[in-house]
């Protein structure tokens, strides 16, 4: 008995040293495996998880967006693939190069030679449509990389078209505001590490491993789209109508400086940029130096009377219409005899304008009309604005300082004329334009009082003659609402010197003519076969004026509220919160269910969904919607940074 005991602890003594032996081998192993793994292959090991967790991938961020005042969408960015390959890590060049060749439709010789490249990175195909990266994802070729990028849409086509300016392949501006504001919209290039959760989902990280947002930021304008389809619209009828080369044309609330619209024509889709030429991507409202005409002669009576120079009753000999000074005569379309100052501007007499410029002095009319901005930029964020033409007051001879009082001589661009016309609206002070609400410009002109109240209130009294009395103006009269205004026919210098027989028809409108809230100015270059400002233009800014107030629901008679389109003209505008209201027939934006928007123009699509809140991501190239998520009769989502995205294509 004693023995069977002693052998059965020896027998548990030899199990538990078996067990010991046994876990110290295992530990021993797997502390040194550890050790190999750690000292040994921790660095090969290392560059292998990044592969799942890190990836230096090619990416630039989604480009900001721009807005007008109301929130709607001017410019956008759409989801696109891009082609890229690592040629050092494609393995069959001849089978990779006959793949992509059938589904890209490039020639298999073009491809070989991108393939057999020695460089570490080739583009293929930039921005392919859906179907072709499908293809591409599918076909899983080693080497072949597909990357997003992000096309440039703008919704509303021709809509602003050169104020917006256009982005380039690579996603930078390249004119207008998105060159001007490029570093801003640009979305960041993800040249840095992107990190992957354990769901796959990208982190942007920065060098110092915080993460980062690489998408651009955006703009908001204060454009207002109704008016600039309404102000685009009523130029192209005047230039159309009268044979012009081009036009421009911009509105301004007076009070404030903010730029409603500004138009040129003719009209550019940036959406197709290459298939246009740099003359019509000109924004001439900025870039264009002109003679202004008899447009300009306000100014100059402003001037006159606020060095007292001239009053409004004082008589001015017109000569009858033709008078010589220094050898060059200066005519008047009519045969006046005395004319009082008034009477001068309201009918637009150079000889009397060239009188009151000869007795009020070179100094005096060169620092008013300097003190009002020209010959300085606007300040406005314009790529290439130009300062105007005002030469030294030492340049100027009688003869210059004759023509300059009647708007000849003198150079200066449409954003010059709203900005000089603002400081008579506003009662003598010289104020800022603006064109952009957010993010405001850190330097803002301060305002400034160039002449009195009462000065700019005669003004203002003789420029209601132009348009109510007998004067040059009264197509732009407004039944009900008194309007301001003044003509011009300029004409246009020779390229051999002199005159030549081209004009220059220019309108200023001040609407109300008593306490002005808006500023229309508009000119249309070598109309024919009329070329005087008060038949060209002066019916077109009245359409403005009329459609301004209608539109803010100012004007006494009862008119639409939507946009005058001519005919064959097409609706551009992403139409404000105020004229939706009578847009929304098939949809009740107060419905519960998200409505179908497939085959929709993307324009309409967006209007929908910005009135409940929500501004949607958009995929492919077109604009017509394909697909959307939610689906349609899905509930609306509660939370406002929910996604909505839209899918878009070229097909209707």
């Amino acid at each position: 008995m004693a023995k069977r005991k002693k052998e059965s602890m020896r027998a548990s003594r030899n199990k538990l040293l078996f067990v010991m032996v046994l876990f110290a081998l295992v530990w021993t192993a797997l502390l040194g495996r550890a050790a190999w793994l750690q000292l040994f292959m921790g660095a090969d090991l290392s560059r292998l998880a990044s592969r799942q967790h890190l990836a230096a991938e090619l990416e630039r961020g989604e480009r900001g967006s721009i807005y007008d005042r109301n929130g709607n969408l001017l410019a956008t960015s759409v989801e696109a693939s891009s082609l890229y390959i690592r040629p050092v890590k494609v393995k069959d060049v001849a089978g990779t190069a006959a793949r992509l060749s059938k589904i890209l439709g490039i020639s298999k010789a073009r491809l070989i030679k991108k393939l057999s490249s020695k460089s570490n990175f080739v583009w293929i195909k930039r921005q392919l449509n859906d179907r072709v990266a499908s293809k591409i994802k599918q076909a899983g070729l080693t080497g072949v990389y597909l990357t997003t990028e992000y096309v440039r849409l703008y919704p509303n086509n021709q809509l602003a078209g050169q104020l917006l300016g256009f982005a380039g392949i690579d996603g930078n501006g390249l004119e207008g505001l998105e060159k001007e504001f490029n570093d801003r919209l640009a979305g960041r290039k993800a040249q840095f590490v992107v990190q992957r959760d354990a769901s796959g989902r990208r982190l942007y990280l920065d060098a110092m491993g915080r993460e980062v947002d690489i998408r651009g930021k955006d703009i908001h304008l204060t454009i207002d789209s109704h008016l600039q389809s309404v102000t685009e619209n009523a130029l192209a009828d005047a230039v159309r109508k009268y044979n012009g080369k081009w036009g421009a044309a911009i509105v301004v609330e007076a009070s404030s400086g903010d730029i409603l619209a500004m138009a040129n024509c003719p009209r550019f889709n940036p959406n197709i940029f290459r298939t246009s030429s740099p003359d019509i991507w000109r924004n001439r409202a900025a870039l264009d130096i002109v003679e202004p005409g008899s447009t300009f002669k306000p100014f100059l009576i402003a001037a006159a009377l606020e060095h007292g120079v001239a009053t409004p009753e004082k008589l001015f000999d017109c000569e009858n219409g033709r008078w010589k000074l220094n050898g060059k005569y200066i005519k008047d379309s009519h045969k006046y005899g005395w004319l009082p100052t008034h009477k001068i501007l309201r009918y637009s007499s150079n000889i009397g304008s060239a009188k009151i410029g000869l007795e009020l002095g070179v100094q005096n009319y060169h620092k008013f009309i300097s003190d009002l901005g020209f010959g300085h930029k606007t300040g406005l964020p314009l790529p290439g604005e130009r300062k105007g033409l005002i030469r030294p007051p030492s340049k100027w001879n009688e003869i210059d300082l004759a023509a300059g009082s009647f708007g000849q001589g003198v150079g200066v661009t449409a954003v010059q004329m709203a900005k000089g016309f603002m400081a008579i609206a506003n009662k003598g002070v010289a104020k800022p334009l603006k064109l952009v609400q957010f993010p405001r410009s850190g330097e803002e002109e301060p305002p400034k009082r160039v002449f009195s109240e009462d000065v700019a209130e005669k003004v203002l009294s003789m420029m209601r003659e132009v348009v109510q009395e007998d004067g040059t103006g009264t197509r732009s009269r407004i039944s009900g609402t008194t309007v301001a205004g003044k003509t011009g026919t300029a004409q246009k210098a020779h390229k051999k010197g002199g005159y030549g027989t081209e004009y220059l028809a220019s309108f200023i409108a001040l609407v109300p003519g008593y306490n002005p809230e808006y500023i229309v100015f508009m000119m249309v270059d070598d109309p024919k076969p009329n070329h005087y400002g008060g038949t060209v233009v002066a019916p077109a800014v009245k359409k403005i004026m009329t459609e301004t107030l209608a539109y803010y629901g100012k004007l006494p008679e009862k008119r639409s509220k939507t946009p005058v389109m001519a005919a064959g003209h097409q609706m551009y505008s992403e139409m404000p919160k105020k004229a939706l209201k009578s847009n929304s027939a098939h949809f009740d934006v107060s419905d519960d269910k998200v409505p179908n928007l497939t085959g929709m123009p993307i324009r309409r699509a967006i209007e929908i969904l910005v009135q409940k809140g929500f501004v949607p991501r958009l995929k492919g190239q077109g604009m017509t919607i394909t697909r959307q998520l939610p689906k349609a009769g899905d509930k609306w989502p509660e939370e406002r940074n929910a996604e909505m995205v839209l899918w878009v294509s070229k097909e209707s």
